[in-house]
């Protein structure tokens, strides 16, 4: 590996957001750890993509289940060096609290927050090895205000949006900026089955009057590594067209 090329992990790069923040940073010339959980196949296809728009950065898929406890070890161990992780992987979950099991929360606490936040560590000494290093989380809407029938969901985003502005404190003394974006409505495959009126009702409630797409969110991940957002750390970017401010 070149010593000149800039490497970020991303985290959950076969959904949608993390796909669009993978075009976006290789567009801006990094090279990347495409990570996967079980969608090899659309990883390596993005793999393929890249490596053809990009010929002189280099793109490595490698797979990594957040949902045991060995999840954060054993992905850390295939990467070599790093300038910036990207946490975009997760799992949904539409259950009232009452419904919801202590496996249920126990997945959540693991996929959310456990293993990226203990991935992170594993992988601190390298972010330090750099001049500057960030962390960015996809946090949500959602761990700023909670929602009905996503209870232990908004509690896991709000831990994520509370440990940025703690590792930021922590990690600003070697230079690591850590920030999160907190999206609202992006549009993506897990809200096709919304009704049409149920979708209409949210969008009456954006002042922006539209959905976002996962390229606004990967916008903002560009912008928070490009250098122009080096004064900021612990901050929790809103991308939600006005819906909550």
């Amino acid at each position: 590996m070149e010593n000149n090329i800039r490497y970020a992990v991303v985290l959950g790069a076969s959904g949608e957001i993390g796909q669009a923040i993978c075009r976006s940073l290789a567009a801006d010339g990094w090279s990347l750890y495409i990570h996967f959980n079980s969608d090899e196949a659309e990883a390596n296809e993005l793999r393929s993509e890249l490596c053809l728009g990009y010929p002189l950065l280099e793109f490595k898929t490698i797979q990594g289940d957040f949902s045991i406890e060995s999840g954060a070890q054993d992905l850390a161990k295939q990467i070599q060096k790093v300038s910036a992780i990207v946490v975009a992987n997760g799992q949904s979950m539409y259950k009232l609290l009452t419904e919801t099991t202590l496996d249920d929360m126990d997945a959540l606490w693991k996929v959310h927050m456990q293993n990226p936040a203990q991935f992170i560590g594993l992988l601190s000494s390298k972010l330090r090895n750099v001049d500057k290093s960030y962390v960015v989380f996809i946090g949500s809407i959602w761990g700023n205000t909670g929602a009905a029938g996503e209870v232990m969901y908004s509690a896991v985003k709000g831990a994520q949006h509370a440990f940025v502005k703690a590792y930021a404190k922590e990690g600003a003394y070697a230079g690591i900026r850590v920030n999160a974006i907190a999206p609202g409505w992006i549009e993506t495959g897990m809200n096709d089955e919304i009704p049409e009126d149920e979708r209409q009702m949210v969008i009456d409630e954006i002042p922006l009057m539209t959905v976002g797409t996962p390229k606004n969110v990967a916008d903002a991940v560009e912008f928070l590594l490009s250098g122009k957002a080096d004064y900021m750390t612990g901050e929790i970017l809103k991308v939600n067209g006005g819906w909550h401010i």
